[in-house]
């Protein structure tokens, strides 16, 4: 998968958009029984897509990874299908639990493997291939 950052960017304005619209929507209608759901649209959705593709831009021999490719496709999909079924409880479907708990595991697992591929790309092993001056790529100032 080419250029994961912007994948990850581009759903993180998507996101973005969604939560500021919820926000808006909840706001005029003075109902607000979805704030669950418009938090985790903003923090899940926009910012940690947003740090995901920060850091894989940083670091572009791990956005390179098979290890990246599996934490890109389990984390958009189980997060969009967990935005769903949460939307869907909060509208009274309490039949998604099961489905909403499945997939906010496999979010939490897709995070954790985020985890993992930061401490292998920034690690000391990692970061004795690169000369003293740089992290991540970057010239240190």
């Amino acid at each position: 998968m080419r250029n994961i950052s912007n994948w990850f960017i581009r759903l993180a304005v998507l996101y973005l958009i969604a939560g500021v619209l919820m926000g808006i929507v909840m706001a005029a209608s003075q109902n607000h029984t979805m704030h669950p759901v418009h938090a985790h649209l903003n923090l899940l959705g926009w910012v940690t897509m947003a740090l995901f593709a920060g850091f894989y831009r940083l670091w572009p021999e791990a956005a390179g990874s098979r290890l990246a490719k599996v934490h890109f496709w389990v984390y958009v999909s189980a997060h969009f299908v967990q935005m769903v079924a949460l939307f869907a409880l909060f509208r009274g479907v309490a039949a998604v639990e099961p489905l909403l708990g499945v997939v906010s595991a496999l979010v939490g697992l897709a995070i954790v493997l985020f985890a993992y591929i930061v401490w292998k790309y920034t690690g000391a092993a990692a970061m004795a291939g690169e000369r003293a001056s740089t992290v991540g790529g970057l010239a240190a100032p």
